[in-house]
């Protein structure tokens, strides 16, 4: 099977978050019948080893997908399909790579890590249970001809508001108001920051991920749940006091689990100078 046929069997396994089994199962599988050794982790993640050398390389990717099937088909050299960019391609693309023999001296971990799109629970699980690897490639979307080197952080609340309800004629604030207002007053604190940035990399991005209200008659609830990715040198402790001071009561700001710094990789290593190589040797013009 070639890569091509592989990424049209994982796009054919549609895995949104929580919902990757049967795409794992159907990868775990492929990489078997390839040569892996294979083997599904506690997370869920696909996990195929080919090799034995002491060099390690990992080619980590994901296997789950934002929600919103999408028929998969083919039209002309584009292949369509819910994850068919983000990130089955590049996972597909490791797998193909992997499976075309051992290298002498090098071991080569493939990895479909689940919850990417969610609590990142697959990756969390590789941190913990396998050592640092000589050499890490990340199955991001960038375009074929472009290395990413460094990743935003990410950081994420929920913002509340429980009040007794109020009435439409009055002039009191009621819950959603004032869950917006404490919204716009934790983006407007992070323009002063940004307006001393120019490149959105080096910006805190917030953004809204959801938001609903509720009332029993009696008191009104308001939350949204958000989200500021950071820039490289910002540390979460110096974002956590920040926003913290931009939060009127009653609302309340609760920390979701999981917040990350951003990070840079240098450009002057053995692994970026590889894959510009292989880009220039398929006539493309490497970009960082």
């Amino acid at each position: 099977m070639n890569s091509k046929e592989l990424l049209v069997g994982l796009l054919q396994h549609y895995s949104p978050t929580r919902s990757e089994d049967a795409a794992v199962s159907y990868f775990t599988n492929w990489m078997k019948d390839a040569g892996f050794e294979t083997r599904i982790d506690s997370a869920g993640n696909a996990i195929g080893q080919i090799g034995t050398g002491s060099i390690s390389i990992m080619l980590l990717g994901h296997i789950d997908t934002v929600p919103g099937e999408i028929a998969v088909r083919q039209e002309g050299d584009l292949i369509y399909g819910r994850g068919a960019v983000d990130a089955k391609g590049p996972l597909a693309a490791f797998a193909s790579a992997a499976s075309l023999g051992e290298i002498p001296g090098v071991t080569i971990t493939v990895i479909g890590a689940v919850g990417e799109e969610g609590d990142s629970r697959g990756a969390s699980c590789v941190l913990n249970n396998f050592d640092r690897p000589d050499f890490l490639l990340i199955g991001e979307p960038s375009r074929w001809n472009r290395i990413t080197l460094g990743y935003k952080g990410s950081i994420s609340y929920t913002l509340s508001v429980e009040i007794p309800i109020t009435h439409p004629a009055s002039n009191t604030a009621n819950a959603c108001e004032v869950l917006i207002s404490n919204w716009q007053s934790l983006f407007e604190s992070t323009r002063t920051y940004n307006e001393q940035h120019e490149r959105v990399f080096n910006q805190i991005t917030p953004a809204i991920r959801s938001i609903n209200s509720t009332s029993n008659g009696m008191t009104d609830n308001a939350q949204m749940d958000i989200t500021f990715r950071l820039p490289e040198g910002l540390t979460i402790n110096e974002i956590k006091d920040k926003l913290q001071t931009h939060v009127a009561a009653p609302a309340k700001l609760q920390l979701t689990p999981g917040a990350v710094e951003a990070y840079r990789a240098s450009k002057n290593t053995k692994l970026v100078r590889a894959a510009f190589a292989a880009i220039r040797g398929e006539d493309g013009n490497q970009v960082l």
